[in-house]
């Protein structure tokens, strides 16, 4: 099922129900769990919950008026379990995630509160859901992408720079999703005559040594799938870049409004507000299945003429 099928579908539901049925659904005030893997004062996160308020006051959820929000924010692994516990013993209606780490934690502390994840690359293979058109369980939501769109990022490098001939690939190594993602990448890497090499991020200096080492002529390039951990560095990512002029892919918008090159991914805001209202006016219709959002490109023009770079990318 598209996105807008779903949505479509959602919203003629939604209009069926009889009035009298939702108003009194609605005097009870609901409650929503948040769990952000980003600090309190980072402009992304804040821009996603700003999004997802949004959203839901489109949908006729007001807070303090019918709903109330808890959201806990946090960059640190251990804190991130600490919050998804909080959260959980809160016993909301719904719980909110906006990534791989925060589904994870949220999945040790509850096998019963609803779970809906804004972005999560491979709910599958991490374990979340049974599948894509049925999850199972607590947990659903939104996918950015799927594998096969690290072969997209590769063809926009060489399209980027025809000269390419390595590139590296900064990745979460304890991430499932970035591993397969890595494996995508490698897979078609050969008929585009690139030789790719993985960088694993564990911390900033790892990372920095990491692609200094990589660096030997203008004929490299970066991809960046745009994991949390890659979030919480992106400004040093980014000032890598273009510290040795490497034309970089990122996997998440973000990185552009840091001053990266180029983004081929979804514009993460938290999607998913139409999943959880529907989870919110009670009706038992049970968890939908996971929906794919669109995937916009981003450039940013200054950066691409600091690199000496064409023009126009084809997406």
């Amino acid at each position: 099922m598209k996105r807008r099928d779903f949505i479509a579908a959602v919203g003629g539901a939604a209009a069926a129900w009889p009035l009298a049925a939702r108003a009194q659904q609605r005097e009870r005030m609901r409650r929503i769990g948040v769990l952000m893997i980003t600090a309190a004062d980072d402009p992304e996160g804040q821009a996603r919950v700003a999004a997802f308020l949004q959203g839901l006051q489109q949908w006729g959820w007001a807070v303090g008026d019918n709903v109330q929000i808890d959201i806990r924010f946090s960059a640190d692994n251990a804190a991130i379990r600490k919050h998804a516990s909080e959260l959980a013993t809160l016993a909301p209606d719904v719980i909110l995630a906006n990534s791989s780490t925060a589904v994870a934690a949220l999945l040790q502390a509850t096998r019963t509160v609803p779970i809906v994840f804004a972005i999560v690359a491979d709910p599958v293979g991490a374990g979340f859901v049974d599948s894509l058109a049925r999850p199972g369980g607590n947990a659903t939501g939104f996918i950015p992408f799927e594998y096969d769109i690290g072969g997209k990022w590769l063809e926009l490098l060489k399209e980027m720079r025809p000269g390419i001939t390595r590139v590296a690939v900064i990745r979460d190594p304890a991430s499932v999703a970035e591993i397969g993602m890595f494996g995508a990448i490698q897979a078609v890497a050969p008929s585009l005559g690139v030789q790719v090499s993985p960088v694993n991020l564990r911390d900033a200096g790892e990372v920095e040594s990491a692609i200094a080492a990589f660096v030997r002529s203008s004929h490299e390039g970066l991809i960046v799938p745009g994991s949390p951990l890659a979030l919480r560095h992106r400004d040093l990512i980014v000032s890598l870049a273009a510290r040795h002029k490497l034309p970089a892919v990122y996997g998440a918008h973000y990185f552009v409004a840091a001053g990266g090159l180029f983004s081929y991914a979804a514009l993460n805001a938290l999607h998913d507000w139409n999943s959880v209202p529907i989870l919110l006016e009670g009706k038992g219709r049970g968890l939908r299945d996971i929906i794919g959002v669109p995937l916009p490109c981003v450039t940013s023009v200054s950066t691409k003429s600091n690199l000496g770079l064409p023009g126009s990318v084809t997406s």
